[in-house]
């Protein structure tokens, strides 16, 4: 499988240096964190990017024609339990589904480079990607969404934890769901491919 492994550089090498460089800084900021005994301090913060100020906040002068606008951010030094868990949630999901993706990127390559491109075993986990990053992604933006939306009702005097709220705070993955798609497709064309060779492996 020589030239399928070849094939795959350099997206084989710099996926797989991505993950551990990943892996690392993370179990190096958890350990920094645990040690200093930091973990769970700080201030907490959420913007409420839907919402516009009428006041034009000091020490911004705009050119003529032009309008200053603020975007209210509502922060707390002593958050409480549920605060900080909504705030980690805000951003975890994006976290673990850009690392569980590049694990499952890395898997592929080195099945691909070890068994060869057009197999079954490569078509199946180019099809696994596919739907994780299709279904992860809307669901990651799902989560963060309401975690955001739900800190904000709490930080907010006057803000509910609504559908309105919560769509506010949620946009579209185009990106992840497109490259989802794409792999899809691909993983039918990959397991085409294998049809065909079996075909002229019989034939041969």
């Amino acid at each position: 499988m020589t030239e399928d492994r070849k094939m795959l550089e350099p997206m084989a090498t710099v996926v797989s240096t991505a993950l551990r460089v990943l892996l690392g800084l993370l179990t190096v900021g958890v350990v920094f964190n645990l040690v200093r005994g930091s973990w769970g301090s700080g201030n907490v913060c959420i913007t409420d990017e839907s919402a516009g100020s009428s006041t034009v906040p000091g020490g911004f002068t705009a050119a003529p024609g032009a309008v200053v606008g603020s975007v209210p951010q509502y922060c707390t030094e002593t958050p409480d339990a549920v605060a900080r868990f909504l705030d980690e949630l805000g951003a975890l999901p994006s976290m673990l589904l850009l690392i569980s993706s590049l694990f499952l990127l890395h898997r592929l390559l080195q099945g691909a480079a070890r068994e060869g491109v057009y197999t079954v075993p490569t078509a199946s986990r180019l099809r696994l990607l596919g739907w994780w990053l299709l279904l992860g992604s809307l669901l990651a933006r799902v989560i963060e969404a309401n975690a955001n939306a739900a800190l904000l009702a709490q930080l907010a005097k006057g803000d509910d934890f609504t559908a309105g709220a919560w769509l506010g705070f949620w946009s579209f993955p185009y990106l992840a769901v497109l490259t989802g798609l794409g792999l899809l497709t691909f993983a039918r064309i990959t397991r085409a491919g294998t049809a065909m060779r079996e075909d002229l492996e019989g034939v041969v």
